[in-house]
C-alpha cells in the first residue's frame, strides 16, 4: 500500500516542479520544446562508437538542473528506472562486436564503446526528456505541441494518457485498501485472487473513465485542449534558442575535450 502512495506522489512530483518560478520556467514552452528535440537529433547523430565527444552535451542538462532549481535525486531514480531497457539493449554488444582497438596500449573489443556509446546516449536523451516535463509541465508541453502543428489527436491521447495513469493507480490503491480490510493478516494479494482482482479493476477503469469523460463533455470539451495560459515569444527566448543551438552545433562538428585537452597541454 505504501508503494501505491508512492507511485502517487512520483507522478504528481513532475507536475508539482512544473508550477516553480524560474529561469527556466519563464521560457516559452515551445522553444524549451524545440531545444529539447535539437538536443536529442544532436546526441543521436553520433557514430555508435563516440564516446568522448558526447561528454560536451552534459553540460546542457547541468545547467537545466541549476537554473530549474529541479533536485537531482528524483530525476535520477526515473532515469534508473529505464536503465535496465537501456542496458538490456546494448549489453551483447562486447559479444557480436569482436572488432579490437588499441585503448592506452591495450586491445580491447569494440563492443565495450558501442555499449557505453549506448549508454550515455540513453542517459542524456532520458534525462533531458525527463526535465522538459518538470521545467514545463504537460499542460504546456501540449500547447507547444499543437504549435507545432501536431495533430490534436496524438496530442489529446499523450495528454489523457498521462493523467490517466494516476487515476488507474488511485483506483488499485482503492481497491488494495478494501482487500487489505477483508484480509489483514494477510500479505499482498492470494493467487486465486489475481483474476478477480484484476477483472474488477477493469470493470472500475472503465467506469472511471466514462465519468471523466461525461464531466469533460459538461465542461465543453469539443476535442481540442486548450491550457488557457498563453505566452508570448520574447527576446530571452529566441536568444534562449540560439545560444543552446550554436552549442549542440559546435559539439557535434568539433572534438571539444580534445581541443580543451590540447589548449591545456600547451599551456603546460
Amino acid at each position: 500500500m505504501e508503494n501505491i502512495k508512492n507511485t502517487v506522489y512520483n507522478l504528481r512530483l513532475l507536475d508539482d516542479l512544473a508550477k516553480q518560478d524560474s529561469t527556466i520556467h519563464r521560457i516559452h514552452p515551445l522553444v524549451k520544446v524545440l531545444t529539447t528535440l535539437f538536443f536529442l537529433v544532436m546526441v543521436v547523430s553520433f557514430q555508435k562508437a563516440e564516446i568522448a565527444r558526447l561528454l560536451p552535451f552534459f553540460f546542457y542538462p547541468i545547467i537545466i538542473f541549476a537554473l530549474g532549481e529541479i533536485p537531482v535525486v528524483p530525476i535520477l531514480k526515473r532515469v534508473l528506472f529505464v536503465a535496465p531497457f537501456i542496458i538490456g539493449i546494448g549489453i551483447l554488444n562486447p559479444v557480436f562486436d569482436q572488432e579490437t582497438v588499441l585503448f592506452f596500449g591495450r586491445e580491447i573489443s569494440n563492443g565495450w564503446f558501442t555499449f557505453l556509446s549506448l549508454c550515455i546516449k540513453g542517459l542524456l536523451t532520458v534525462t533531458v526528456s525527463i526535465l522538459l516535463i518538470a521545467t514545463t509541465g504537460m499542460d504546456q508541453l501540449a500547447s507547444a505541441l499543437r504549435m507545432l502543428k501536431v495533430p490534436k489527436i496524438f496530442v489529446l491521447q499523450l495528454l489523457l494518457t498521462y493523467r490517466y495513469i494516476s487515476v488507474l493507480i488511485e483506483e488499485v490503491a482503492r481497491m488494495l485498501r478494501a482487500y487489505s480490510l477483508r484480509a489483514p493478516k494477510q500479505k499482498g494479494i492470494q493467487r486465486q485472487a489475481w483474476g478477480p482482482f484484476a477483472g474488477q479493476l477493469i470493470l472500475r477503469t472503465f467506469d472511471r473513465a466514462q465519468r471523466v469523460y461525461q464531466a469533460m463533455n459538461l465542461r465543453g470539451f469539443s476535442g481540442e485542449y486548450y491550457s488557457g495560459k498563453t505566452m508570448r515569444l520574447e527576446k530571452k527566448d529566441f536568444t534562449y534558442l540560439a545560444g543552446w543551438s550554436f552549442m549542440f552545433i559546435l559539439a557535434r562538428l568539433y572534438n571539444l575535450p580534445m581541443l580543451l585537452g590540447s589548449l591545456f597541454a600547451r599551456g603546460w
